[in-house]
């Protein structure tokens, strides 16, 4: 059904089109994720639901994968999905949940399979160059779970096999959905969700019995190090605006382990990659004074067994050795790319030594290239010249090293009772679905893990579909009353833009931007960013707290004079509430469980006999109340 909403008072937007769309599945974001479920769910559906698919951007190039990779980091191979199990807890520092990483370990091969026969070029090692993955070939190994791609289009041609399984049809693009919607007769069941188009000025109100959201994770929640012409460069998808964790906390369900953030080490401000040069190039990281400072500093690991003790410790207790440099000013940290690549060529022809130049900027090529153009224009040579590192600002996500997400339904034959309430990867909420970044306590899945764990959603979604036939989604709200809401901005600026002759500056609105920036630095500042190396405390997240209650308030007042700045302002809508979930969690949790990630100073310790456990967050929609509790943690399988 399409209709206008009449008299609006916006005369950049006026009479926008409403569309009102009924489905039975919808599927939110377009990322790797989204691409799983879209590929997998009309094999269950069978023609009998219809789905529908929503994405902010383009599916060809949405999510993080949108630039391309140089490898896949999760391909088991000879590995079993215990020893995956075993890898993730240790990385995570324990927390995690060993059902769902297990599910995630023993169907993933099978999705890079498909990538490779859809056309996704693998390195293969000599004398398997004409063998598939799934004929037996043996691929070029960057680390124990890492494979090398040829990875540039990556996502266009997992795309290609989303759009091609679902329809074209059935895709809508640049359309950023905002809110979910609860159904009107069941307050924790989901009914639908509503969003805008970013080209045109369209409203979308969707109906739906089940919805898979996938928006991605969290970016520029914390000041970025990359200031002034440099804005904008981060290390993962500047788009992801906590989008996923904002709107399922938003209508009721329960978040796990939003206190984890990932904090990682990369190339100083082109934020290139390191794990190809640490693991298939050899290289290593040396402080200022040409220090093997993770030699020097292995007494740091042996503080937090068994993490720290691990053949390859925990990815923050890496970055604590690093700090530990810096701190004490011992900086700034090099990767010696010249004697990683110097003991490579001992023994290479020119023909090889060409070929592994060649690698070693097609690792930035196919996924950062604006490190190869940091390289470039700073007359960076790998093989002659060392490259800073820096660990970054913080991010949040779930399928790289990070936990961030829901708590969700686990698998019927591995979960415990109280771990599953009938279909996998379902949330608290009735219905509401997630995968990939939306999924806590189970990280290190990254593209091809998110790719399947959005397959397993797909197959449980159309079960609770089927299992629930007879329902029909019921909306509080008419479309004219969730347009007049998502469209406020419009009307702040409309209202007062005439007040003063800058736009920029007016004291009636504040324009996303610098809403974004105010943002940025109270989190930097009050919840452990990079400007107190990382560090916060009670008393400090009391004062972050107070001022970001204040934010909140402003931020009703943000203005928009186009559909570009609309889109703005709904991002910080969710990044401010993704925010306030962070300082919730960081706050409850009272030990520094990820030193290296965050630090929280009147807890310096970890411990383990009060805080092995998960915690959890609930936002309760009809008193807006937040409840914060710990979850008992379960070890499924052994960790010997």
């Amino acid at each position: 059904m399409v209709h206008p909403i009449e008299n609006f008072n916006a005369d950049f937007a006026n009479n926008p089109v409403v569309v009102e769309h009924e489905t039975d599945i919808l599927i939110i974001g377009g990322g790797m994720a989204a691409c799983g479920a879209a590929f997998e769910v009309g094999k269950w559906a069978q023609g009998k639901y219809k789905v529908t698919l929503v994405d902010k951007a383009a599916l060809d190039r949405s999510g993080a994968v949108a630039q391309g990779l140089s490898a896949i980091n999760t391909y088991l191979g000879d590995n079993t999905p215990e020893d995956y199990v075993k890898m993730v807890a240790n990385d995570l520092m324990g927390i995690t949940r060993d059902d769902l990483v297990y599910d995630v370990g023993r169907h993933v091969d099978d999705t890079v399979m498909n990538f490779e026969e859809w056309g996704l070029p693998v390195w293969k090692q000599a004398g398997d160059e004409g063998k598939t993955l799934r004929q037996g070939g043996k691929p070029v190994r960057s680390g124990k779970w890492q494979i090398m791609i040829h990875g540039e289009s990556y996502k266009n041609i997992v795309a290609e096999a989303a759009k091609t399984a679902l329809g074209s049809e059935n895709i809508i693009e640049r359309c950023f959905v905002v809110k979910l919607l609860l159904d009107a007769k069941d307050e924790n069941r989901i009914a639908g969700a509503v969003g805008f188009s970013v080209r045109e000025n369209k409203i979308y109100v969707f109906k739906a019995k089940a919805v898979l959201c996938v928006a991605g994770g969290a970016v520029n929640i914390f000041r970025p190090r990359s200031t002034g012409e440099g804005m904008g460069r981060t290390w993962y998808a500047v788009w992801n605006a906590g989008s996923t964790y904002a709107m399922m906390s938003q209508v009721g369900a329960e978040l796990t382990t939003m206190e984890n953030r990932f904090v990682p080490a990369r190339f100083k401000d082109g934020y290139g990659p390191v794990g190809a040069w640490f693991l298939l190039f050899k290289s290593k990281a040396v402080n200022g004074l040409g220090e093997d400072y993770a030699a020097k500093n292995k007494a740091l690991l042996e503080e937090y067994p068994p993490y720290g003790l691990a053949a390859v410790p925990a990815t923050c207790l890496r970055n604590h050795q690093m700090l530990k440099e810096m701190k004490e000013g011992r900086g700034p940290i090099f990767m010696d790319t010249p004697t990683g690549m110097k003991n490579l060529m001992k023994d290479m022809d020119k023909k090889q030594i060409k070929h592994l130049e060649s690698e070693a900027w097609e690792d930035f090529l196919d996924m950062t290239i604006g490190q190869a153009n940091f390289w470039a224009g700073m007359n960076i040579r790998p093989e002659e010249t060392m490259s800073e590192l820096m660990p970054t600002e913080p991010y949040f996500l779930g399928s790289h090293a990070g936990a961030c997400g829901a708590w969700v339904s686990g698998p019927s034959d591995m979960a415990p009772t109280d771990w599953q309430w009938g279909y996998n990867r379902m949330t608290t909420v009735q219905g509401l679905f997630t995968a990939g970044d939306g999924v806590g306590a189970s990280g290190h899945k990254f593209s091809s893990g998110s790719f399947t764990e959005g397959r397993i959603a797909a197959k449980n979604m159309v079960r609770f579909v089927r299992d629930n036939a007879s329902h029909t989604p019921t909306l509080a709200q008419s479309g004219a009353e969730l347009a007049k809401d998502i469209y406020k901005p419009f009307q702040n600026y409309l209202d007062h833009k005439d007040y003063s002759t800058d736009t920029l500056t007016n004291p009636h609105y504040i324009k996303p931007r610098m809403m974004m920036f105010r943002l940025n630095k109270l989190m930097d500042e009050y919840v452990a960013g990079t400007s107190t190396y990382y560090t916060t405390s009670e008393k400090l997240m009391d004062q972050g707290l107070h001022l970001l209650t204040m934010l909140k308030e402003d931020s009703d007042k943000m203005a928009a004079k186009d559909l570009h700045e609309l889109l703005r302002a709904w991002e910080n809508y969710h990044r401010i509430w993704m925010a306030e979930i962070h300082l919730r969690h960081v706050y409850f949790r009272k030990e520094t469980r990820y030193p290296g990630f965050y630090y929280r100073s009147d807890y310096p310790k970890l411990d383990e006999e009060n805080w092995k456990v998960f915690v959890n967050s609930r936002y309760h929609p009809k008193t807006g109340e937040w409840e914060m509790k710990k979850i008992p943690h379960q070890d499924l399988v052994p960790k010997g």
